[in-house]
């Protein structure tokens, strides 16, 4: 069990290991990568780790963007360039960007455990951060106990996965929305040497079919890698019936697929960043690519607290953009993220069927895969 620090791809971290799961968490920011799975004999690592992370950067560069890899929590989520009252964030807050406190990590039974914490001051709260791995299992489970704090929240999680270099190598899919949408505004500006290639502001039933800005040529985000140098936010409102709601991706080549899981009713909506080079100023440069952020949150999109506590255009839908946080009731986050083995010829997930011990995943093809996955495990307040 962990008690000191190894530095890994420049960030002094902790390391938790389980049977069938090698994890490692950042002090600085709790960014969670790089994550092994042993698949089946097969050492599985989704997430993406900044191709700068060892490079001498900007003294003003964000801690965030010095650490960015894998996934982490953010409190509030999005940029926060404008102060909410008299809050000034950081980017993605700053569960994503200080140093968090290690209080313990054990092994009871057949699971291992790390749990650390922090102490807010921009919102003053106290964030417990409990990371679990079973035997026999290639899941991951997060849970954030936010206590102390009061007022209007947006939060949530930013998983980075990376791609094979292989375009349109992955296969994306959700559970059912209520509504989809490209962000409003173009993701990038040429003006500030970034591109865009989605049309700002246009919804879409599916990920099949999304309008661009080239409007002869629709895209198909439902397959990725695609557009290679541009940026582009999208975000999916899940319907909160039933309670689980999914993202998933297969990677037919590599034979598995990754799964992020989660309440709907607590974490609204899924947004997705597909970033594969259209940023090309420092230090994106043009060479964070591939790269897709599942960003499982309840939020106005990225903007942050203030844009996402006042009226804006989802909220004028009935969609709730941040959560109402109480000192005298502890919110409490729960998350899996896990991978699954995968039959030839399976191609997008379809459903997710919840069973006793496991989920059971069925492709659009009729193939079946399964995995063993706790998922009442959301839903609990232990």
């Amino acid at each position: 069990m962990p008690t000191n620090t190894n530095t890994l791809f420049s960030q002094p971290s902790w390391r938790l290991t389980g049977k069938s799961v090698d994890a490692s968490l950042t002090v600085l920011g709790g960014h969670l990568a790089p994550v092994t799975f042993n698949l089946r004999g097969k050492k599985i690592q989704p997430f993406a780790i900044a191709p700068w992370h060892s490079e001498k950067l900007d003294p003003a560069t964000p801690t965030i963007l010095r650490v960015l890899r894998g996934d982490f929590f953010c409190f509030p989520f999005g940029g926060n360039t404008r102060p909410f009252k008299k809050e000034q964030h950081p980017v993605h807050g700053q569960t994503a960007n200080d140093p968090w406190t290690l209080e313990s990590s054990s092994r009871i039974d057949d699971a291992v455990s790390l749990h650390c914490s922090m102490l807010t001051t921009i919102r003053p709260a106290r964030i417990d951060k409990f990371i679990i791995l079973r035997d026999r299992e290639t899941a991951l489970y997060q849970k954030h106990i936010i206590s102390g704090a009061s007022g209007p929240m947006n939060l949530g999680h930013h998983a980075c996965i990376q791609f094979p270099d292989s375009p349109r190598s992955g296969l994306i899919s959700t559970s059912p929305c209520d509504f989809r949408q490209v962000w409003i505004e173009p993701t990038e500006s040429p003006e500030a040497r970034g591109y865009s290639a989605l049309l700002p502001a246009s919804s879409f039933k599916n990920l099949h079919r999304v309008n661009t800005v080239f409007h002869s040529t629709p895209a198909d985000l439902s397959r990725f890698p695609a557009r290679r140098g541009y940026e582009d936010i999208v975000i999916n409102i899940n319907k909160p019936a039933p309670k689980l709601a999914w993202t998933a991706i297969t990677f037919p080549r590599q034979r598995y697929a990754f799964i992020a899981l989660k309440d709907p009713r607590i974490l609204q909506s899924t947004l997705l960043w597909h970033s594969n080079g259209g940023r090309h100023y420092a230090p994106w440069n043009g060479r964070h690519v591939n790269v897709l952020g599942v960003e499982d949150i309840t939020s106005f999109f990225h903007t942050g607290l203030a844009e996402s506590a006042r009226p804006n255009a989802l909220t004028n839908l009935g969609i709730p953009t941040c959560l109402k946080l109480s000192p005298r009731q502890p919110t409490i986050v729960n998350y899996i993220m896990a991978v699954a083995a995968i039959p030839p010829r399976f191609d997008h997930v379809a459903r997710v069927v919840r069973e006793k011990d496991h989920i059971t995943l069925l492709s659009q093809s009729g193939k079946i895969a399964r995995t063993r996955v706790n998922v009442d495990f959301l839903f609990s307040s232990d």
